[in-house]
């Protein structure tokens, strides 16, 4: 081993809105912000998912391969359609057509305030309920 990841970085154009955003997803605090640096991480003292000041950001596009995803994101959760409206209401954008929740492959692809895509995934059965209940 050479190394161990420390953090994915997120290329945006507002660093702070987009780590809120992300926060608010994942249930993971912001652990670290500058002007043109934040992260969402669960302490000051752990890996997580950063995001860095890009001011010539130029969002993908879905389905363009002119401007294809740079990266996406798998969001595992317990109700698709309950997450489906929470992710909406807190200001991402539906790319695909498919209901929510309509089965692996299916849909459920979003993008975040800055356009970078990210899926809602259901839990699969051998983990843990995403809402630390033990259903």
């Amino acid at each position: 081993m050479i190394g161990r990841l420390h953090h994915t970085v997120v290329d945006c154009p507002d660093p702070l809105a987009l780590a809120s955003f992300w926060s608010e997803v994942l249930g993971t605090p912001i652990s670290f912000r500058s002007d043109d640096f934040v992260v969402v991480a669960p302490d000051g003292e752990h890996s997580g998912l950063a995001f860095q000041r890009a001011p010539d950001h130029r969002p993908p596009v879905w389905g363009d391969p002119a401007r294809p995803q740079q990266l996406h994101l798998d969001v595992m959760v317990d109700d698709v359609a309950a997450a489906h409206a929470q992710v909406l209401e807190l200001g991402a954008r539906r790319l695909t057509t498919t209901p929510p929740g309509a089965g692996a492959g299916a849909g459920d692809v979003y993008a975040d305030p800055a356009g970078h895509p990210f899926c809602l995934v259901p839990r699969p059965g051998w983990a843990s309920p995403v809402d630390g209940s033990d259903r």
